[in-house]
């Protein structure tokens, strides 16, 4: 019998309940849409939506423990109570979800309030992935291998002198793996581990979960208020909210370039730091203290989180071409919580609509800094390309 399910409410990436106390507050009656799209081409095998299904279904018995509540009032103390009674009272509804099956191709959609689909993204990425491995009967490396594992890339951190997170919820082997992983990190790493991502295991290990917004968030802006408006309105949106907590900026929606003409000596100074989650990381590196020195501001004094598809080897290079000159720290994804001897998936989930008053439905794009790599409609990535002054 088949029972891979979540264990909590909480097994979520933590910017997902941040966006969401947001999206409360600022957008309680929009209608979205979200797509999986399979990046990998993997081949899913017979039954997989069914037991997708499933476990898509259990979800609705989920909730927020009394525990779970006063872990978040006391941990975030930036979430209002009003949102924490509403989060205490929320159940995912499986009828946001549809899951279709052909062959070996597996459609997975998400549709509804934007303020109650939010939180489906990543623990449907999570169960994809572990389910694919189960389904497909791939033996991983042992539980002693993949502790040992782990120990020699904490070392190696702890060596080099770098700060990290974990942030391997929606790519991770399992659930079984993402505990050893963070177990290990929590007791191995001192203070160079800073915290996870993974809100329930944030809470489970006693360490800081860590997040502020994703694209999605940008995403809407840009379909709500127009491309040229998009990420400043969604930072001065962020910051109406937070009043200056959650302060890392992510800057690839749309290009790097333009993010910073955009993000302004206010924005520079109200936010701690930017994270890096596409292209060169180097050469975003140079561009941010160049905006920084641009400012009037020592790099010093701020900070990048690099969190693109990382390992021991980026982060090595990182290191060396960034100490001395900005404040630098890392999450690190898939190489902590899918280094198991299997090849991880590559598989994603994207916000792809926001639903206009006249119900017609605004298709959203993302511009990253992988030339090339653009995602959305094609017809508005040109629009949107046209509107930024973007050449490929």
């Amino acid at each position: 019998m088949i029972n891979i399910r979540l264990h909590s409410i909480l097994d979520n990436d933590f910017y997902k309940i941040t966006m969401q106390n947001a999206v409360v507050k600022l957008f309680p009656g929009q209608i979205v849409k979200y797509q999986f799209i399979n990046r990998g081409a993997h081949i899913f095998p017979e039954n997989f939506g069914l037991e997708l299904r499933k476990a898509v279904d259990a979800m609705a018995e989920l909730s927020l423990t009394k525990a779970e509540k006063s872990f978040l009032k006391e941990t975030c103390p930036y979430l209002d109570l009003p949102y924490l009674d509403f989060l205490a009272g929320y159940h995912y509804d499986p009828s946001e979800v549809k899951i279709t099956q052909n062959g070996d191709d597996v459609e997975v959609s998400v549709e509804g309030l934007w303020y109650r689909t939010i939180l489906w993204e990543v623990p449907l990425l999570a169960l994809i992935s572990e389910l694919f491995y189960h389904l497909n009967n791939l033996n991983r490396d042992s539980d002693e291998e993949i502790i040992d594992s782990t120990l020699q890339k904490s070392e190696h951190l702890q060596d080099l002198g770098v700060t990290f997170a974990e942030f391997g919820t929606r790519r991770r082997h399992s659930y079984l793996v993402h505990d050893l992983v963070v177990n290990t990190l929590q007791k191995n790493s001192g203070k160079n581990f800073i915290g996870s991502s993974n809100v329930h295991f944030a809470m489970k290990y006693g360490i800081k979960p860590i997040g502020t917004h994703a694209h999605e968030w940008f995403m809407f802006h840009a379909a709500e208020f127009g491309f040229k408006m998009a990420n400043e309105i969604a930072l001065e949106h962020w910051v109406d909210v937070y009043r200056g907590d959650l302060g890392v900026a992510l800057s690839d929606t749309f290009t790097t370039d333009v993010f910073f003409r955009q993000f302004d000596k206010k924005f520079t100074k109200l936010f701690d730091g930017v994270r890096h989650d596409s292209g060169d990381p180097i050469e975003f590196a140079e561009k941010t203290i160049a905006h920084y020195e641009k400012n009037g501001i020592n790099p010093l004094y701020k900070y990048i989180i690099f969190s693109d598809g990382l390992n021991l080897e980026k982060v090595d290079e990182i290191t060396k071409a960034c100490r001395g000159k900005i404040g630098i720290s890392f999450g690190i994804g898939t190489n902590l919580t899918n280094d198991v001897g299997l090849k991880p998936m590559n598989i994603v989930m994207k916000l792809i609509g926001v639903q206009a008053p006249n119900n017609d439905w605004i298709p959203t794009v993302k511009l990253s800094d992988e030339r090339g790599k653009y995602t959305g409609d094609p017809k508005m990535i040109e629009l949107a390309k046209e509107f930024l002054r973007i050449k490929d």
